[in-house]
């Protein structure tokens, strides 16, 4: 029973592993350009940019993945996800990918302004570009100042890929899950934390790492 239980386990580890690994990929440079238009000085783009954030992060992860998914079937009789398990995994992507995205900007965000303007008048004063002025001066400490918040979210992102689930995404908890029903066992839960706290635990090395590595910063 324990390799049947670890089998699937795995097997369900490893499509939490692809939503987290694909929301990531997406998420962060789309929370990037989130970020600048949240930041635009036109009024037209910044205030409808800012009111998505709003409602992304005032409302739970939960809920935006039962109206993505079942949203558009049911307002326009037409399932665009398409059906079996690719459709559920795409809407639960694109549902992660959305929520954090516009977390990361507001990340993203608090880093940039919290870089001196003194920093890019000096770069203007040595004639630079505001590109070069962004990429050459701020960004390098931008990414040392959001590590810490970023890493937190990412770690977060972790644990709640265990709400796709509630869309039928064959994840972990799911895995587990399905050992209560089948064989009236409860240990395959717990046993799941192992995987979490594994991944988690390994992300933590990983983000201290770099930590260390951008201390060149102080």
């Amino acid at each position: 029973m324990f390799l049947e239980v670890t089998g699937a386990l795995i097997q369900g580890f490893l499509t939490t592993v692809q939503l987290f690994a694909l929301t990531l990929l997406f998420a962060l440079p789309l929370g990037l350009i989130i970020c600048f238009g949240s930041m635009s000085r036109y009024a037209l783009l910044r205030l409808p940019i800012r009111f998505l954030i709003w409602i992304v992060r005032g409302t739970p992860l939960l809920l935006q993945l039962l109206i993505i998914y079942y949203g558009p079937g049911i307002t326009f009789n037409n399932n665009i996800w398409g059906s079996g398990d690719g459709g559920r995994f795409i809407a639960a992507l694109v549902a992660f990918v959305v929520n954090y995205a516009c977390y990361f900007s507001e990340i993203y965000r608090g880093g940039i302004q919290s870089i001196p303007q003194g920093q890019s008048e000096a770069g203007q004063v040595l004639g630079m570009t505001r590109s070069q002025i962004f990429f050459k001066i701020i960004l390098l400490q931008v990414i040392k100042r959001i590590v810490p918040p970023m890493s937190n979210e990412i770690i977060t992102l972790v644990k709640d890929t265990s709400l796709a689930r509630v869309i039928a995404v064959y994840e972990i908890i799911w895995s587990g899950q399905s050992f209560i029903k089948s064989a009236g066992i409860v240990w395959p839960l717990f046993y799941t934390g192992a995987f979490y706290l594994l991944f988690s635990g390994l992300l933590t090395l990983l983000f201290g790492r770099i930590e260390k590595k951008l201390d060149y910063f102080r």
